[in-house]
């Protein structure tokens, strides 16, 4: 908090130092303290001197204490001589330390004008705790107190004090005060500034700026309070021809101080075990006169660490500090123990057995001594004074060999101290009944819990082996432990249990004087799944199935049985499928599958601990053969048959169907055929033979010759026509709609609605008669349009004499006989078939 006022008031300086040199004694502060208690009020003034006689009339004066500028402005008033005064009151001061600055408003900008610091705190406490020793060794009188809490405000601490007589309460002379450095709270007077074996009074001032208080005075002799130096402790080696060292002691000694060597004193010890967190110890007041010492009651073979102190005595003092740590160790006692044992033999020969021995040292009190090792012994009988060694090993098992009639060793442990008592290991004979039951299982992968029947007698105890099944490990490799309570049922192993194994548990019931038949067990410590999987096989495939089936795998020790099977097939397209399967199941069809594809089969195999996948198979699925091949397409093709035969029906059959399916060719014989009679020959009579003439013939063809064929004659020409044109005797005629007998008068034309039948020309090439008409029974309805009555040379065939004779054309009528265009025709230029184009191909 000072370097905060030195800080600032530096700052201050330098703007004092740099203002403008018209403003440098314009004005100041007065304050009417500086110092005041914390939460005191503090009132100051600002004067303006009227020497600043650049200023305005009445100037505008401001306060900032610290970096915050006050709001109120403070009383401006203005005083006789023409200054300017404002004062300021501060209703309270919470800043220990802190400055208030007076500034002016010029040319709108603020110019400091001077500053005053302020400190607020308290007045200083009463120290306390004052108290005082006499060293030795530096010759002075050390005092140290309290000094009570912070003042905020530079606080001196002086210790005074006087010499005097008696009961302190005559004042002599006094003895130079004594001023700690700052911060201390403690100072040495020295050696020459006391009286020894006098009384002396000392006390403690503290002053600041707002007051001093005083401690209680202290009444003492310096050689009261004399505090002397810890002594040297060293270690004692005791003489065994005295007494032996006993396991549970320690003998040391120690050297006072030289200054107070032929001082009265007396001293303190304290211990506690080297290792640990373990509490101090104390044994005290220790004898002064020997400086030696026998401490008992210790742990056998330990590490103690030892301190000691000591005090003037019977007069009055300070304890010494605890001197530097001594460490010592106990020596070790006789093993304090009991020795479980078990065994396993077996007969070499008639005359020798092999015997394999161990044990488990347990611990009869909480100190039982170090073993350093172990001696096995025999004695032949009848020869207890002839001790035969057998084993001297630290191991906690041993193998050797013994005579068939021999049925007991001894075994003891022992250290530097001695040895333990004598524990004999009776080889017993198995004779009694063995349990009745055997079960285990684990309880986490570091432990097996096993749990057994006990038979009848119950047993005395009973021997519990166990260890990595064969060929894991071999029998000396196994963990043993014997339990001594014959009424227990069940106990649980942790003692080297890795997991994932499979052990062997055996257990032994133990009765006076005999052994019962050990009974075994094989649990996994912790059990994975499956290691193994059935591999499958194809048996049978056909198009849409496959027959599966698999060879279950034998149980194993220890394992748990497997539960279910799962069995997944999966195809091209990544669809997976499967189905869960009995434990007993060996074999599986799969159905429902596609012809000529491929599948990925694997197998999985579940227990109570876990889950194992088979290999994959992968199988493809048979194509459909040729026979069914055939078979499917015969059907096929019957059924398209079947379907074609359908349609060809219901298009016969139905008359609104044929015209999409073939052209529409008119039918002359129920053709509308507008009625005509030449113009020309109109005087001309048509004799049409009667229908009802027997020697009639009917002519059902046309024919039309083509160039070449009209100049050959044919058969049924005479032979007088040759130089006429080559048509045949007997010709179609029109026939018009009416009686045919009738005499041939002059037609009106007839309307292209009037109904025109054809006719069929009735005759025969060879008959000499007339031809004979029979009308059709056709409705299809002739072309509107009538075309003029042909000329006499163009149906020549019509002209008829009355006795029916057939009139040849004149011979300058040849040319156009039959040569000339088609559609001069008179019958096809009656007609109109749906339009004219179709006749241009004539």
């Amino acid at each position: 908090m000072a370097g905060l006022g030195v800080c600032s008031l530096t700052r201050a300086a330098l703007i004092i130092l740099f203002l403008p040199g018209s403003l440098e004694k314009c004005g100041y502060i007065s304050i009417s303290v500086p110092i005041v208690r914390l939460g005191d009020p503090v009132t100051a003034s600002c004067t303006v001197s009227q020497s600043c006689s650049h200023l305005e009339p009445e100037p505008q004066i401001l306060w900032k204490l610290g970096e915050k500028l006050l709001q109120h402005r403070g009383k401006q008033q203005t005083q006789p001589d023409g200054s300017q005064e404002s004062i300021v009151t501060l209703p309270y001061l919470n800043s220990t330390h802190t400055f208030l600055l007076c500034y002016l408003n010029w040319s709108n900008s603020l110019q400091l004008l001077d500053q005053a610091e302020l400190w607020a705190g308290h007045p200083p406490a009463m120290p306390y705790n004052l108290s005082c020793l006499m060293n030795l060794t530096s010759n002075s009188l050390i005092c140290q107190w309290e000094p009570g809490p912070d003042t905020h405000l530079p606080t001196n601490f002086t210790l005074k004090s006087f010499k005097s007589r008696g009961d302190c309460q005559t004042k002599e002379d006094p003895i130079k005060d004594c001023v700690p450095a700052d911060g201390q709270s403690y100072c040495s007077i020295p050696r020459n500034h006391l009286l020894l074996y006098q009384n002396m009074v000392i006390w403690v001032q503290a002053e600041n700026a707002l007051g001093t208080s005083l401690s209680p005075q202290l009444c003492l002799d310096p050689m009261d309070v004399v505090k002397l130096e810890p002594p040297t402790l060293l270690a004692l080696d005791p003489n065994p021809e005295v007494a032996l060292p006993q396991p549970d002691c320690l003998w040391l000694r120690w050297e006072p101080w030289k200054p107070s060597f032929y001082m009265n004193q007396k001293c303190e010890l304290r211990y506690r075990p080297q290792l640990g967190e373990a509490s101090w110890a104390q044994v005290g007041p220790l004898p002064s006169s020997t400086f030696r010492y026998e401490l008992c009651g210790l742990r056998p073979a330990t590490a103690y660490a030892l301190q000691m102190r000591c005090i003037r005595s019977p007069l009055p003092g300070h304890w010494s500090s605890w001197s530097p740590s001594l460490e010592l160790r106990t020596t070790q006692g006789v093993p304090i123990i009991r020795l479980d044992t078990w065994w396993r033999q077996r007969h070499l020969d008639p005359k020798t057995m092999g015997v394999q021995l161990f044990w488990k040292p347990t611990p009869l009190e909480e100190d039982s001594g170090q073993i350093q090792g172990y001696l096995l012994s025999w004695s032949p009988t009848g020869h207890a004074e002839r001790v035969l060694p057998l084993c001297n090993t630290t191991e906690l098992s041993c193998t050797f060999h013994l005579p068939s009639e021999a049925g007991e060793v001894t075994l003891v442990a022992y250290n530097r101290a001695g040895t333990s008592h004598p524990t004999p290991v009776v080889f017993l004979e198995s004779k009694g009944p063995p349990l009745a039951r055997l079960h285990g299982m684990a309880r986490d992968p570091q432990s097996l819990w096993v749990g057994w029947e006990p038979p009848s007698p119950v047993p005395q105890g009973y021997v519990i082996e166990w260890g990595l099944s064969p060929p894991s490990s071999n029998s000396s490799n196994k963990t043993w432990r014997l339990e001594p309570n014959g009424s227990i049922t069940e106990t649980l192993l942790q003692e080297n249990i890795r997991p994932f194994q499979l052990y062997e548990i055996t257990v032994t019931p133990l009765y006076q004087g005999t052994m019962g038949y050990p009974k075994n067990i094989y649990v996994y410590s912790q059990e994975m799944g499956p290691p193994r999987t059935p591999v499958l096989h194809l048996k049978h495939i056909g198009k849409t199935w496959a027959q599966l089936e698999w060879v279950p795998e034998p149980a194993e020790l220890g394992k748990s049985s497997l539960t279910y099977y799962t069995i997944f097939w999966t195809n091209t397209q990544d669809q997976s499928f499967s189905t869960v399967l009995n434990a007993s199941s060996h074999g599986f069809v799969l159905h429902g599958l596609k012809p000529s594809s491929l599948y990925h089969v694997h197998l999985m195999a579940t227990s109570q601990a876990g889950a194992t996948n088979s290999t994959s198979l992968t199988l493809m699925t048979l194509a459909p053969g040729e026979s069914e091949l055939h078979i499917f397409l015969g059907v096929f093709g019957i059924l398209v048959l079947l379907i074609s035969l359908c349609g060809a029906a219901w298009l016969c059959c139905s008359p609104r169907r044929k015209n999409p399916l073939w052209p529409n060719v008119p039918d002359p014989a129920h053709s509308s055929l507008g009625s005509w009679v030449s113009t020309i020959m109109a005087e001309e009579t048509f004799q049409l033979p009667s229908l009802q003439d027997p020697s009639m013939t009917s002519i059902t063809k046309i024919t039309v010759l083509e160039e070449e064929e009209k100049k050959k004659p044919g058969s049924w020409e005479s032979s007088d026509s040759s130089e006429t044109c080559g048509l045949p005797p007997l010709v179609q005629a029109y026939v018009l709609q009416g009686d045919p007998r009738a005499a041939p008068t002059q037609q009106p034309q007839p309307s292209t609605n009037d109904q025109v039948f054809y006719g069929q020309v009735l005759g025969s090439p060879t008959t000499p008669g007339p031809g004979h008409y029979i009308r059709c029974d056709s409705t299809q309805p002739l072309l509107g349009a009538v075309t003029p009555s042909p000329k006499s040379y163009e149906n020549l065939w019509f002209q008829t004499s009355p006795l029916r004779v057939p009139v040849s054309p004149s011979p300058n009528q040849e040319d156009d006989c039959v040569f000339g265009p088609l559609l001069d025709f008179p019958l096809l230029q009656g007609l109109r078939v749906h339009g004219a184009e179709g006749l241009g191909g004539f």
